[in-house]
């Protein structure tokens, strides 16, 4: 049922209308005594799951037992950014979750049900599985917390999501990732249902209905008009229609539906949160669509080290590329490591243009043969940042002083971008 849910394209919550929606909502789930919290990490700073974290903590108070962010394949949070996406609650409440040994595979989605929702894609058994704090935990509540947004996994983040992958072990990672590149990609972005929510559906209500889970979600979007984020959407409550409603209004939000392709579309990644391709190369996800065939995607990654947040994928990215999907997929054949990392091979076939149009890195600190090493074009981002200054451009059309046209996108990760023609298709 929903315990909360207001929102629309042009509502902005406040701090305090954040903290009055959440409040007003748990106060209808009678009284819980050991509660567990279950927010994104630093990767999804701006989804205000870390604010929505704070006021749960002001609500239960020392009935908030747990609080296990939900880091899938990414690297434990830092002390500094735990302080700073959670202000005020204690740090010794948060746990780190282990995707290699800190799980419990709860049931098996049965291959014929693999195989059917995936139109033939793929026919493998998928594992549940979920965070081993979660599964014996013993809470009599679990706040899932984060925002619905265009994803290239699953079609639309959050819900089921945050708990099978969020706080998910190895293999449910690996095979999700891979039912949804071998399904394509651009099959399920923008769209709430999809073979991988289906999956996670079907564990869902077969494996983990028994647990107390309460989704918290939020749909955040930049404001046309003075270029801001702002909250347009709370939703509270333990069933689909959770997801539901902030998916639709989502789509509204976070979703620009461009009339022509893009021939040059330039892309800022934040260095705070984005220190790796592995998070990255959201730039190539959320515009792969909206691409003109021939184009070019410049990416401004200052905060670039690394190619994937775990040190197996990061090798394996070094050492197979970004070569498209044929040579993916052959190197998945023959190479028995990449397919014990399936997600590692996924991301790969994610993260290439296919050859259709060209994709510039501007690390922060990896090399030009690092760089090209994987499969992409290399620029100086000291060269680039002079050219295109994320502090003068605006999301959308810019034209230089020379003339030059592009589309500027300030964080890929808050939305996603098609060309009409190629989305319906």
């Amino acid at each position: 049922m929903l315990y909360f849910a207001r929102g629309s394209a042009i509502t902005v919550f406040t701090p305090a209308d954040l903290r009055a929606g959440l409040h007003e909502a748990l106060a209808k789930l009678g009284a819980r005594q050991r509660v567990l919290a279950i927010p994104p990490d630093f990767t999804r700073f701006h989804s205000r799951a870390g604010e929505l974290t704070r006021y749960a903590y002001d609500f239960f108070g020392p009935r908030l037992t747990d609080i296990l962010p939900a880091l899938g394949t990414h690297s434990p949070m830092s002390s500094e950014q735990i302080h700073e996406m959670f202000p005020g609650v204690p740090e010794n409440l948060f746990r780190v979750h282990n995707w290699r040994t800190g799980i419990t595979t709860v049931g098996t989605v049965p291959g014929e049900f693999v195989k059917e929702v995936s139109g033939g894609a793929v026919d493998f058994p998928w594992p549940a599985q979920v965070a081993n704090l979660l599964a014996t935990g013993g809470h009599d509540l679990v706040l899932s917390i984060g925002q619905v947004v265009p994803h290239e996994v699953i079609g639309m983040a959050n819900y089921n999501k945050n708990i099978f992958v969020g706080t998910g072990g190895q293999e449910g990672i690996n095979k999700s990732h891979f039912v949804g590149a071998a399904y394509g990609m651009e099959r399920m972005m923008g769209r709430a249902d999809t073979p991988v929510r289906r999956i996670l559906n079907y564990a869902g209500e077969k494996f983990t209905a028994h647990l107390p889970i309460v989704y918290v979600h939020t749909v955040v979007g930049r404001d046309a008009t003075d270029g801001q984020l702002k909250v347009r959407g709370l939703f509270v409550g333990d069933d689909a229609e959770v997801f539901n409603q902030a998916a639709k209004l989502s789509l509204q939000v976070n979703f620009e539906m461009l009339d022509a392709p893009l021939p040059k579309v330039v892309v800022y990644l934040d260095p705070s949160e984005f220190k790796s391709t592995w998070l990255g190369n959201k730039a190539v996800y959320r515009t792969r669509m909206a691409m003109a065939d021939g184009g070019e995607l410049l990416i401004l990654a200052p905060g670039l080290k690394e190619f994937g947040e775990d040190h197996e994928i990061d090798r394996l990215i070094r050492k197979y590329g970004y070569f498209g999907t044929p040579r993916t997929l052959a190197a998945t054949k023959a190479n028995e490591e990449l397919r014990n990392n399936l997600s590692a091979a996924a991301h790969l076939i994610h993260g290439s243009s296919e050859g259709r149009f060209g994709i510039t890195y501007c690390p922060g600190h990896l090399t030009r043969a690092e760089i090209e090493g994987v499969g992409f074009k290399y620029a100086d981002l000291k060269t680039m940042t002079a050219r295109y200054d994320p502090a003068k451009l605006k999301d959308g059309w810019n034209t230089l002083p020379d003339g030059e046209k592009i589309f500027y996108i300030s964080n890929p990760a808050i939305g996603l971008w098609a060309y009409r023609g190629r989305f319906e298709q």
